[in-house]
């Protein structure tokens, strides 16, 4: 049964002369009957008025009155709207603030999951913005609140695949000095810890890809499976995770989509999600792990050739929504 007082989603505005104003209508247009998946936006009601009935509210607890009938909007400070398709630095200071709002409402209990649309963070820099990605951001931003430092995990989930990072925005000549078997046990928990509160599964089988092809061949092609990343899955079994020893990463997904495993973690960015990406382009989710508020993604950019031109598709941002809506309720149901 639908629980019509449960806090609702907050989603950002993201940048607005990206895809984000208009996917956020789509996504209220296939959701407004939807009371479970009931959200509201924080950004400028200019964006969205015309397109779909628009209301203004005040609070998040407005939202669940207004949701089957209007988009609720939570109003950022005016700002110059830029041209849909052209980014304009002058939207930087309102992208942020949408981002760091929506991060106190869940903080407080107002809102139970952030859904943030897609930035540039290039546009941002400018704005005193410094920080790697949306996924560091909202946990500073958790930290600072909690006085906690967590450590923030880039979980990517489609095409039945359920992959989590060990390394996120950082050059690729970078993972090798990088990788360590401290933060990998770190990382392996935090996702078993995920599987469990998160996605509701009692006994997560987890493997970790190799680093080299073939996952080093005993040490033939790379040492770094050997020095790295099996001591951490030896530690992890020690505390009772079900974790592989490294796994060569051209066969490992496969494997997680015949059921062998339910989570991959991939040594770098594009080892995780390629995968996910050419198996579900449009469908795909990027969650955040290890924090403590619940955060999605849709899993792609801005897209300003496609707001230009009107062509956006919603399909990730609703099952973000969604997402986010089913891992709130899970860890209600754990806590």
């Amino acid at each position: 049964m639908t629980d019509v007082n449960r806090p609702p989603l907050a989603i950002t505005m993201g940048d607005p002369a990206g895809v984000g104003p208009s996917i956020t209508v789509s996504a209220w247009n296939a959701l407004k009957g939807e009371a479970d998946c009931a959200f509201f936006v924080i950004g400028a009601p200019d964006l969205y008025q015309g397109e779909v009935p628009t209301q203004t509210i005040s609070d998040p607890s407005e939202t669940s009155g207004v949701f089957g009938s209007a988009l609720p909007v939570l109003p950022l400070d005016a700002f110059p709207l830029p041209v849909r398709g052209q980014p304009d630095s002058r939207s930087a200071p309102a992208i942020i603030a949408s981002i760091e709002q929506a991060a106190a409402f869940c903080l407080s209990g107002a809102a139970d999951a952030v859904v943030t649309n897609p930035i540039n963070k290039a546009l941002l820099y400018a704005a005193g913005f410094t920080h790697p990605g949306h996924t560091e951001f909202v946990a500073a931003l958790c930290n600072t609140a909690t006085g906690r430092a967590a450590q923030p995990v880039m979980l990517l989930t489609g095409g039945g695949l359920r992959v989590a990072l060990a390394t996120i925005h950082i050059a690729l000549k970078d993972v090798f000095t990088t990788l360590n078997t401290e933060d990998l046990v770190k990382l392996g928990e935090i996702v078993d810890t995920a599987m469990r509160q998160d996605f509701g599964l009692t006994s997560p089988r987890l493997a970790f890809t190799g680093l080299n092809p073939h996952a080093g061949e005993n040490g033939t092609i790379g040492r770094e499976e050997i020095d790295i990343i099996n001591p951490a899955a030896d530690q992890l079994r020690s505390a009772g995770i079900d974790m592989s020893d490294a796994r060569s990463a051209d066969t490992v997904f496969a494997e997680a989509r015949d059921g062998r495993f339910d989570a991959i973690i991939a040594m770098t960015h594009d080892q995780g999600l390629i995968p996910v990406k050419t198996l579900d382009m449009w469908g795909g989710v990027n969650t955040t792990l290890g924090l403590p508020i619940v955060r999605t993604s849709p899993d792609h950019g801005t897209g300003y050739e496609a707001a230009a031109d009107g062509t956006a598709r919603p399909d990730s941002l609703i099952a973000a929504i969604r997402q986010a809506r089913l891992i709130a309720d899970h860890r209600k149901e754990t806590a």
